[in-house]
């Protein structure tokens, strides 16, 4: 008897919803219609086509695959002057957290300087450097580090 009062407990509550469901005669049941179309979606959703750049093992240049990404980047800054971007360098975990961090620095700073050539305020751009601190992908092999040597840009 024990082993049943919890199991009674249990259907309680479904039993009581489907009484009051069935009892109802059908009287007092709202039906209602699926909506026939959505509403529009907020005129202030930008499209961001902000794209991280990559970079070569110990190297801060710029490859010539990444530009036109960085064009791109720059193209949606301009297309609002009161848009604000963070570029964050980062680098693979070989090195020392001081020499990656020193590295991550030139990456952003490189990417920052094609911005600015390309006509972004400099104001508008802020960078750090986490060096190895915040991987992309986890791994201790190339394709792991190759993610992780890079530029991401966050939109403030």
């Amino acid at each position: 008897m024990k082993a049943v009062i919890p199991v009674l407990r249990s259907l309680s509550i479904p039993a009581m919803l489907f009484l009051g469901a069935c009892c109802c005669g059908g009287k007092d049941v709202v039906k209602v219609s699926a909506p026939t179309s959505f509403p529009p979606p907020p005129v202030h959703v930008v499209e961001s086509t902000l794209r991280d750049v990559f970079f070569d093992f110990d190297k801060s240049d710029l490859r010539n695959d990444v530009v036109e990404q960085l064009k791109l980047n720059a193209r949606w800054l301009k297309e609002d002057a009161s848009r604000k971007v963070i570029i964050e360098g980062h680098c693979d975990e070989r090195g020392t957290n001081e020499y990656n961090l020193v590295l991550g620095e030139r990456r952003a700073n490189s990417a920052k300087d094609y911005l600015v050539k390309f006509g972004v305020e400099s104001g508008r751009l802020k960078t750090i450097s986490y060096g190895e601190e915040k991987p992309f992908a986890e791994g201790h092999n190339e394709a792991a580090w190759a993610q992780n040597r890079r530029v991401h840009f966050v939109a403030e």
